[in-house]
């Protein structure tokens, strides 16, 4: 997997592609999670247009990310989850909980 970063005001846009998936995927989504919080960097958009897949593993690091970012007073959101993701969101009870939107743009104005 690969993480491509870049800003869009206060908001780290993350753009990741490939899988996402236990020993590759989830330990890079982690690093550049925890190199962002060291750099006072909280307002995080992840954008999974390019990731076909997302194993139990990965899903975690997303969650992870999800509650650090809570806990520190930051905001995450999910852009341009595929179906099949959305799906595994649905059935792991996390739709609910991770706010996720169709275009990146509007996931963007979501941020306060």
């Amino acid at each position: 997997m690969t993480i491509e970063e870049r800003t869009a005001g206060p908001v780290t846009v993350l753009k990741l592609r490939g899988k996402i998936t236990l020993g590759d995927g989830d330990t890079a989504l982690r690093d550049k999670i925890t190199a962002l919080l060291q750099e006072e960097k909280t307002k995080i958009l992840l954008n999974f247009a390019d990731v076909p897949y997302i194993d139990s593993a990965g899903l975690g690091e997303v969650v992870r990310t999800y509650t650090t970012l809570n806990r520190q007073g930051g905001q995450l959101r999910l852009a341009s989850v595929t179906k099949r993701i959305s799906d595994l969101l649905k059935m792991a009870r996390l739709s609910t909980v991770l706010e996720t939107h169709d275009e990146e743009a509007d996931a963007l104005k979501s941020f306060n």
